[in-house]
This record gives structure tokens, C-alpha cells and sequence, in this order.
């Protein structure tokens, strides 16, 4: 079993910053794609970001491009999402996710591919 916990959440002004972090178990830290995705009341779980195994591969959906930034720590087991210039829209509970794979460079968006989920945690935008 897989133990993803999710940190980092809380409350900021337009323009702030935030930097979460998903601590994942031993078992995980190898050959697993690491995913960010976010749920906004009312609607459905969406894609944010994610990041291969080797670190070689990352993708983002287009609303956080160049405002967000995936990156993993193997030593520590630890995968982060810096977010830059956050706005009210990007108001949401964060869940960080692992989907295991057999090819260093994938990423994957849609989150069905994801076995293990972290308790998510919350990112609240207002002024």
C-alpha cells in the first residue's frame, strides 16, 4: 500500500505564493508518475500537473503554465508544487496522486490512471 501525505495548503492574497508538498511512502518514490490535480466546489477534479519518474518529463494544463512548477525529491521522497501569482480561481482542495508505470518519461492527466491518492489539501485565494 502506497501512503501519499499531502501539506502546504492555506490561505493567500492575489499574487501570493504557495509551495505544497506530498511525502509519499518508500514503494512510491520508484517508477511512479506523481500528479497534481485539484476539485473546486462544484466541479470535477482536474489535471494541474505531473511528473515522471526520471524527472525528465513534466506537464501542465494550461491555466498554471508558468505560474506553477512540479519538481520531486528522491532522496526525500517528496514530490512539491510551487505555485506563483495565485488567483481566486485557483481556489481549490490539491491532491497529490502516484500512478505506477514501466517507462521512466511518462506522464499521465487523466486521473483514473492514478492508483494512490493523497487526503488533499486546501488552497484558498481571496483578498
Amino acid at each position: 500500500q502506497v501512503q501519499l501525505v499531502v501539506s502546504g495548503g492555506g490561505m493567500v492574497r492575489p499574487g501570493g505564493s504557495l509551495r505544497l508538498s506530498c511525502v509519499a511512502s518508500a514503494r512510491a518514490s520508484a517508477m511512479y508518475v506523481m500528479g497534481w490535480f485539484r476539485q473546486a466546489p462544484g466541479k470535477e477534479r482536474e489535471f494541474v500537473a505531473a511528473i515522471s519518474w526520471d524527472r525528465r518529463s513534466t506537464d501542465y494544463t494550461n491555466f498554471v503554465k508558468g505560474r506553477f512548477t512540479v519538481s520531486r525529491d528522491p532522496a526525500k521522497n517528496t514530490v512539491y508544487l510551487q505555485m506563483n501569482n495565485l488567483q481566486p480561481e485557483d481556489t481549490a482542495i490539491y491532491y497529490c496522486a502516484a500512478a505506477a508505470t514501466d517507462s521512466s518519461a511518462s506522464v499521465y492527466r487523466v486521473p483514473s490512471t492514478y492508483t494512490y491518492w493523497g487526503q488533499g489539501t486546501q488552497v484558498t485565494v481571496s483578498s
